[in-house]
């Protein structure tokens, strides 16, 4: 053969291994799942115990602000469930903590605030 042969490389990710994605999750079923949306934000109660999973410390660790569920997805290059069965166990052991997100309506209005604010001023 002339010229160089080329190696075909599996490629990398979650998508390259469903057996790896398997084991993460200890083979939970759907129904085990906590109830989390992408927009669910998580925040961690303390640090991670030293026999966590690497998977597990490592949302530990990405949450010590809050972050949603779809940004952890992204940053540990896990499907959306994985994360969602990962997330449940850390729940059950209450390592984390869940929050509905800020829906923006819910928030006051800026000109009653203002409003607010100049009233108290006049006093």
């Amino acid at each position: 053969m002339t010229g160089a042969r080329r190696e075909r490389r599996a490629p990398t990710g979650s998508a390259a291994n469903p057996e790896r994605l398997y084991v993460l999750t200890g083979g939970t079923e759907a129904a085990e799942r906590a109830a989390l949306d992408l927009v669910t934000l998580i925040v961690a109660r303390g640090e991670a115990p030293p026999t966590a999973p690497p998977e597990q410390a490592a949302l530990l660790r990405m949450c010590a602000t809050p972050l949603s569920v779809a940004e952890l997805s992204a940053y540990l290059n896990l499907p959306f469930s994985v994360v969602t069965v990962l997330l449940t166990e850390l729940l059950a052991a209450r390592l984390v903590e869940a929050r509905a997100p800020v829906v923006r309506s819910a928030l006051p209005d800026r000109t009653l605030l203002e409003a607010v604010m100049h009233g108290l001023q006049q006093l």
